[in-house]
């Protein structure tokens, strides 16, 4: 069984940076990328960045030259850079494992447990 831990949310000001891990057990070997989501209270969840096994990345573009994603393969672990954050990034975070071709990235039914991520002004 497939699963997903997720650490490193926090309270942080704006402008500074926090990094999130999340570490990956189970039968997710048909499952070549790895992704980060977010949901701010009263909205959906939305897709933040996602990375295939072989390094392919993608962005949500309001994170793009401020979030990194990269992954540990040999620990089945991914990892979000977060700087530069606003209070606009005030989410849950949650990590899934899934699928991506031709740019797009497909999600499993297997999430984490989500962390908090606060951005204060």
């Amino acid at each position: 069984q497939v699963q997903l831990v997720e650490s490193g949310g926090g309270l942080v000001q704006s402008g500074g940076s926090l990094r999130l891990s999340c570490a990956a057990s189970g039968g997710i070997d048909s499952h070549n990328s790895m992704a980060w989501y977010r949901q701010a209270p009263g909205k959906q969840r939305e897709l933040v960045a996602a990375i295939e096994r072989r390094g392919t990345r993608n962005y949500k573009d309001s994170v793009k030259g401020r979030f990194i994603i990269y992954r540990d393969n040999t620990k089945n672990t991914v990892y979000l850079q977060m700087n530069s954050l606003t209070p606009e990034d005030t989410a849950v975070y949650y990590c899934n494992s899934g699928v991506q071709f031709s740019g797009t990235y497909y999600a499993s039914d297997y999430w984490g447990q989500g962390t908090q991520v606060t951005v204060s002004s």
